[in-house]
């Protein structure tokens, strides 16, 4: 098997000026970005990459504990340097196929559909399965670049090209529950040699390491930083500088096979509400070796997600910490407990409301959590504790979801197997949709 660091891709750099299109082979970008947002029906981060040629922009759901990128290639796909990666090819070893075999559904072949081609694994979280007769091939992307040298509203650089980036084929019908126009998903994973942040890293030879930072609004954009620091933020305000790290736990097996975990899992030792450590059952707490319990990020679920016990714990003594006078309401789906917000006040970290602390590896290590990413709005007069149950059965005990990573910048660091957040940006005056990067978009 091939590492990413063997696999030599062939990319260009192209710096647009105007409409014409100059080669840039002197040009080493060293942080690219993706602008974010999410959709207001689905609750999904979208993002838009432009792929194929001629280049088309797709649209794409953000999964940052996926394997690979995949799109749609049944309907609309047209490329003329789409390439099959072939059986016991340096790809399809690059992309730990799972098969390998002929398209016996047509007379002719098609992107996703060739002979002597090899197939891995997708994963769509918006279905609740995978399909793993997803056809591993190359094509053209672009994506924009930042100019480290030049602060404010011209740094954004020349967009770069990535000529063989490898993906994954899916047909039509995987795309469903994704949102309006969304043609896949774009997977940032930990040990996928073809994880999306993997393969710019190796192409444009930086750090393995991305930062997220979501906004809280569904009309402006957040941001995905790919490569190395600084997160500049309006003012100048750099969000690298204060994050506190706590280290990336792996797995070594993935849909009970021999291929290390692509999610990414952290440690939580216990929970605090107002400085108050719940009673909590500490075999939840830490991931096993069937890849259940733990806590793990997800950008695939709106909301943090609970195990049972530990969402009772929790509810129970956020309700004793709101103030006397705010009182509970009806639950409004797919929350269970709800308050009339009458007299819940406001202040600049949102929602006044109790303060809860995820305690990580180290007691004096912790997620902290104010009003802007606990209670979220329902109706003019409910707020909601912006936290789930778990349904299933299995699973993790902690699912930290989107809304509580809104305004807050979490940095990926693949390399250093470490996991850096900022807290709520709140506290520095500014947001993830305060940056530059991304206005217009």
């Amino acid at each position: 098997m091939y590492s990413s660091s063997s696999y030599l891709f062939h990319f260009c750099f192209l710096l647009i000026i105007s409409s014409t299109c100059l080669a840039q082979t002197n040009f080493h970008p060293k942080t690219l970005f993706l602008a974010v947002k999410q959709d207001p029906s689905t609750l999904q981060y979208i993002t838009e990459i432009h792929q194929r040629t001629p280049l088309v922009p797709v649209k794409l759901a953000v999964h940052i504990g996926s394997e690979n990128l995949w799109v749609d290639c049944e309907t609309g796909f047209k490329s003329s340097t789409y390439k099959p990666a072939r059986c016991d090819s340096r790809q399809c070893n690059l992309a730990r196929s799972t098969a390998c075999g002929d398209c016996n559904t047509e007379n002719t072949t098609r992107p996703g559909c060739n002979n002597n081609a090899c197939y891995n694994i997708v994963s769509n979280p918006a279905m609740n399965t995978f399909f793993s007769g997803g056809e591993i091939a190359e094509d053209v992307l672009t994506i924009q670049s930042i100019n480290g040298s030049i602060p404010g509203p011209e740094s954004r650089g020349p967009v770069v090209t990535v000529s063989n980036f490898i993906f994954s084929c899916s047909p039509s019908f995987y795309t469903q529950n994704l949102g309006k126009d969304v043609k896949g998903m774009i997977g940032f994973g930990q040990q996928s040699p073809v994880s999306f942040v993997t393969q710019l890293a190796s192409a444009f030879k930086f750090s393995r390491q991305f930062a997220i930072c979501l906004s809280s609004s569904t009309q402006q954009n957040g941001i995905i930083f790919i490569g190395q620091r600084p997160y500049i933020f309006a003012l100048g305000f750099d969000a690298s500088r204060d994050l506190i790290y706590t280290p990336i736990i792996t797995h070594p097996n993935f849909f009970l096979i021999n291929r290390g975990s692509p999610e990414y899992y952290i440690q939580v030792t216990s929970i605090t509400i107002n400085e108050k450590t719940l009673a909590l059952n500490k075999t939840l707490l830490s991931l096993d070796e069937n890849e259940e319990n733990g806590t793990k990020f997800s950008t695939a679920v709106p909301y943090i997600v609970l195990e049972p016990s530990i969402y009772n714990a929790v509810s129970k003594t956020f309700i004793s910490e709101m103030p006397k006078d705010v009182k509970t309401v009806t639950a409004v789906q797919p929350f269970k407990t709800c308050f009339d917000s009458t007299y819940v006040g406001m202040s600049r970290l949102g929602y006044n409301a109790p303060k809860i602390d995820l305690v990580l590896h180290k007691p004096n290590v912790r997620w902290t959590i104010t009003g802007a990413n606990s209670l979220v709005k329902v109706s003019d007069r409910v707020v909601c504790l912006a936290f789930v149950e778990r349904n299933e059965t299995f699973g993790q005990a902690i699912v930290i979801g989107g809304f509580q990573m809104h305004d807050n910048l979490v940095e990926f660091d693949l390399a250093r197997r470490r996991i850096g957040f900022s807290n709520s940006l709140y506290f520095h005056q500014t947001t993830c949709s305060n940056q530059f990067y991304t206005m217009g978009n």
